[in-house]
C-alpha cells in the first residue's frame, strides 16, 4: 500500500474520527501564508483503510479512492509549503465587536455527490443541495473549482459549498435565492486571522451525531429556528403558517488550522474550535496554532406550518452537517480577511461597512477588486 511522508500533529496520534457514508465536508481555501519556520521533520505512515469513529457513532470505511488532490487516496493532502513554527496568539487587539465579511451565494443543484468523502464516486452519497461553484460534482478538484463558475455575489468566491437536501415528504425544498455565508473571526485576537490555504477544505458536524452531540457541537448556535421557537435541535413539530416565516439554522464551523493537512481521512483532524482562556478570551489550541476565518452558514428554507414530514437527505434535523472547499482567489480572499476581519469591521459583500463609511469598500460595483 502507498506510504507517504507525513508531519502528524498530537490530535492525529490519538485520536481518529467518524468517516460516514454521508456527505462529510472539507473547506477548501486560498492563502498567501508561508512557513514560519522550516518545516519539521516529517514521520510516516501507511494510508489508512480502517473504520474512523467518533464516540457514540458507528465507524464506516473509509474512502481509499484516489482523486486529482489524492492521488495516492489515502485521505492525506499535505499543504504546500506547510505553515509552520505558529504560537497561538495572545495578544488583545483594540475592541471590536465585529470583525467579518459576508458571502452571498444561491443554490446551484443538487445531487447524490460529495467529492470530499467520495471523491470520483458519482451517486455514493445521499443528496446534497450545492452552493456557489456551479461545476461542483463528484469529481471535483481544487483547480476544477477555480476554473468553474459561480452563484455567489463575488467572482472571486468560487468555492463549493454544500449541504445534506431537505426534503417536504418527497417534494425536496431548496434554500430561495442568496443565503448569506459569514467569514468572521473565532479568536479573540482578530488581526492574527490568515486566509485559507489553497486547497483546504473539511466537514462541520456528522450525519451520524446523535441529537444530544449536534446540541452540544461547539458549533451549533440556537439550533432550528422558525417564527419564535428557538433552540430546536431536531425539527419543531410546527412553525407558523406565515408567509414571512421560513425554517432558519445557523451552524458555525471549527477555525483553527494544524497548518500541515489540507485534508484528513475524517476531513476534521486538521481542523479545531478555538479553546476558552477565561475572561471570554479565545485562542487557538497549541496543535492547531493557525488562525484562519470561521465560517457560518446561515441557511433560510422556505417550509412552515406543518413540519411533520420535514427530514433532510442524512435523516433527522440533528444530522445537519456541511461540507466546504475553497475556491476562492487568493488576492480577492486576502483583501476582504485583512479589510473586515483583521481591520475589525462588519462587511457587507463588497467588503463594505456602512457604519465605518470612511473605511471604504474592498470590492466594486461588481464584486470585484478594483
Amino acid at each position: 500500500m502507498p506510504r507517504r511522508s507525513r508531519t502528524l500533529t498530537g490530535l492525529l496520534l490519538f485520536t481518529s474520527l467518524t468517516l460516514t457514508t454521508a456527505g462529510i465536508a472539507g473547506i477548501a481555501a486560498t492563502a498567501n501564508a508561508s512557513p514560519e519556520t522550516p518545516a519539521a521533520a516529517a514521520g510516516t505512515h501507511t494510508a489508512h483503510t480502517a473504520a474512523y469513529s467518533m464516540p457514540g457513532m458507528p465507524g464506516m470505511p473509509a474512502s481509499t479512492q484516489a482523486s486529482g488532490d489524492d492521488p495516492d487516496g489515502d485521505g492525506y493532502i499535505m499543504a504546500d509549503p506547510p505553515v509552520t513554527g505558529v504560537t497561538p496568539s495572545t495578544k488583545v487587539p483594540p475592541s471590536a465587536y465585529f470583525h467579518e465579511f459576508q458571502a452571498k451565494c444561491a443554490p446551484t443543484h443538487t445531487a447524490p455527490d460529495d467529492p470530499i468523502v467520495y471523491p470520483g464516486q458519482p451517486g455514493k452519497s445521499h443528496d446534497h443541495t450545492f452552493m456557489g461553484n456551479t461545476t461542483t460534482n463528484a469529481n471535483t478538484t481544487t483547480a476544477s473549482l477555480e476554473a468553474g463558475d459561480t452563484t455567489c455575489l463575488a467572482p472571486g468566491d468560487k468555492s463549493g459549498y454544500w449541504m445534506p437536501s431537505l426534503f417536504n415528504g418527497d417534494q425536496k425544498v431548496l434554500p430561495e435565492g442568496v443565503q448569506t455565508i459569514y467569514y468572521k473571526s473565532g479568536v479573540t485576537d482578530y488581526t492574527s486571522v490568515r486566509p485559507f490555504p489553497r486547497g483546504l477544505r473539511y466537514v462541520v458536524g456528522s450525519p451520524m451525531q446523535t441529537q444530544d452531540e449536534f446540541k452540544n457541537l461547539k458549533g451549533t448556535v440556537e439550533g432550528w429556528e422558525c417564527g419564535d421557537s428557538f433552540k430546536n435541535y431536531n425539527f419543531p413539530a410546527t412553525c407558523p403558517a406565515r408567509q414571512d416565516v421560513q425554517l432558519n439554522l445557523r451552524l458555525q464551523a471549527p477555525s483553527c488550522w494544524d497548518g500541515i493537512h489540507l485534508d484528513t481521512p475524517d476531513h476534521k483532524s486538521h481542523m479545531a474550535y478555538p479553546v476558552a482562556g477565561g475572561a471570554n478570551y479565545n485562542s487557538c489550541p497549541a496543535d492547531h496554532p493557525v488562525a484562519l476565518p470561521m465560517i457560518e452558514f446561515k441557511m433560510a428554507w422556505p417550509v412552515n406550518g406543518d413540519m411533520s414530514q420535514v427530514k433532510l437527505a442524512s435523516g433527522a434535523g440533528f444530522s445537519f452537517h456541511y461540507d466546504f472547499m475553497n475556491g476562492w482567489d487568493a488576492a480577492t480572499l486576502d483583501a476582504m480577511v485583512t479589510h473586515c476581519v483583521k481591520g475589525g469591521l462588519q462587511c457587507d459583500p463588497h467588503g463594505y461597512d456602512e457604519n465605518h463609511p470612511g473605511a471604504g469598500a474592498v470590492l466594486d460595483g461588481n464584486y470585484e477588486l478594483p
